[in-house]
């Protein structure tokens, strides 16, 4: 490692065939660039370039130097990469308990951003309801959680927190598109579509009902946020969900909005681990690389 800088500047001069151009090229006046080179020669014990007239070329001894440079460089590079994979960083495991609206669209973008630069990194992705979520995290099934509206949040380290509206889902064609502003009880004059009570979504909305003296009645209740999905395209009915389980593009089928905040109150969804564990290098970095894709959603 000691002279690393070295072997730069002896190939710079082999490339350029004069210290005058290796000079230029290196940033170093000429005077400092032969002095290094003078001094790894007296270091070293022999001379390694031909001072010629017009310039300077390599002698056999710098010939087997530059043979050694290569190994070094090859070695340093072996040892390197031995190193990025103890730490984990490239050939680790990231386990991830989450909510099923980053199914569809969120999760499988963030999982290939982070295998295009770690390719040797595999994930278990553990679909789980909210309290289902803060359990994995305190029994270590997964190194990262992220749901929205956790329960407890006892032993859950938020490591950002993202607001989510709920979103009503409904046929294109449905009036409620057109409204300049979507209340609660556009919806309940629906038939609805509902997630199961394990999920926030439906925490949210009935609260939202019982402070309206209102029940929720729906003709389809169920764990699948792609049922409710596909299930409003074949009946006039409201589906909910939060809006990162959504595409952004266009649809031809279904239109959602959010519904009125004074209705019911914007949840969130939110990253965390368990509260003081130390996580795997692999599962930190990626825990980073939500936190920054959570953070941009925010800002737009």
């Amino acid at each position: 490692m000691k002279y690393l800088r070295t072997f730069e500047l002896i190939e710079a001069v082999v490339r350029a065939g004069s210290i005058r151009k290796a000079a230029e090229d290196t940033h170093l006046t000429a005077s400092a660039l032969n002095r290094r080179i003078q001094n790894f020669e007296q270091e070293f014990g022999w001379p390694i370039f031909e001072r010629l007239p017009r310039g300077m070329r390599l002698n056999p001894a710098g010939e087997l130097l530059m043979q050694h440079i290569g190994l070094q460089r090859t070695d340093l590079a072996r040892v390197q990469s031995q190193v990025a994979d103890l730490s984990g960083e490239r050939r680790g495991h990231i386990s991830i308990a989450c909510s099923q609206a980053l199914l569809p669209y969120f999760m499988p973008d963030q999982i290939a951003i982070y295998r295009a630069a770690h390719p040797g990194v595999s994930f278990t992705v553990n679909v789980r309801d909210r309290t289902q979520a803060e359990q994995d995290l305190a029994s270590f099934s997964s190194d990262l959680a992220l749901v929205f509206e956790p329960v407890h949040l006892v032993d859950f380290e938020v490591l950002y927190a993202l607001p989510q509206p709920v979103h009503a889902v409904f046929q294109r064609e449905n009036a409620m598109a057109r409204k300049p502003e979507l209340r609660l009880h556009d919806c309940l004059a629906h038939k609805l579509v509902l997630p199961s009570a394990a999920y926030g979504v439906r925490h949210l909305l009935e609260l939202a009902a019982a402070r309206k003296g209102r029940s929720l009645a729906p003709i389809v209740e169920t764990e699948s946020f792609d049922l409710i999905r596909h299930y409003v395209t074949c009946e006039d009915a409201v589906g909910f969900q939060i809006p990162i389980g959504l595409s952004a593009e266009k649809q031809d089928t279904i239109a959602h909005r959010p519904l009125a905040e004074r209705d019911v109150p914007v949840g969130r969804l939110l990253l965390g681990q368990k509260k003081g564990r130390t996580l795997p290098v692999a599962s930190s970095k990626f825990g980073q690389q939500l936190v920054a894709a959570l953070e941009q959603r925010a800002a737009h």
